[in-house]
């Protein structure tokens, strides 16, 4: 989503509040708790899942239980994580490209702690390109940069977007029209 008049440019970024964020921490965390309760259930000799009850009868606790109690932790905490990333919108922000000032500013949150708040700030006249990466294949990666004199270059469009190589142009193509700066393709 982006605001754009004739001398600023406003790109909002979405970050880790993304709907596939939310399925695979949930499905994760459900997944994880049926793991836990198996090998549980396997250790108390009870059975807490009704639903599968002549599988979980069959399951002893040396080696299968503890492994799946080992799966059923370790699922729990990678969902503990997914949800705060969630909770803490990581990687969400702004890119705002203001003509009037001849400045850009890049605002990303972070992680909690003391760069919580990632800002950076350049002129445009040290702005040298807008480049664009792109890699077809098994693994396709489309990644657009903004190059800047004498600190390489910062990446404005993250590689989970999902853009087709025809987005990525159009953007690249319309932001370094208003920037009034050259594109670079690799």
């Amino acid at each position: 989503m982006s605001w754009r008049s004739e001398s600023i440019w406003i790109e909002f970024i979405t970050g880790s509040r993304k709907t596939s964020n939310f399925c695979w921490a949930f499905i994760l965390f459900l997944g994880s708790l049926g793991f836990l309760l198996v090998g549980t259930s396997s250790y108390l000799g009870r059975n807490f899942i009704s639903l599968f009850a002549s599988q979980s009868q069959q399951i002893i606790f040396f080696p299968q239980g503890i492994v799946m109690s080992f799966y059923g932790i370790a699922g729990l905490f990678i969902s503990c994580y997914l949800w705060c990333t969630i909770l803490w919108n990581v990687g969400s922000g702004y890119d705002l490209f203001d003509q009037k000032e001849g400045t850009v500013r890049i605002f990303r949150w972070g992680f909690p702690g003391k760069s919580r708040r990632i800002f950076l700030r350049f002129l445009m006249k040290d702005i040298q390109s807008i480049r664009i990466e792109v890699k077809e294949g098994v693994s396709a990666r489309r990644v657009l940069y903004m190059e800047i004199r004498g600190q390489g270059a910062i990446p404005l469009i993250r590689t989970d977007e999902n853009f087709t190589t025809r987005e990525i142009e159009q953007k690249a193509a319309e932001l370094a029209y208003f920037l009034r700066v050259p594109i670079e393709v690799f």
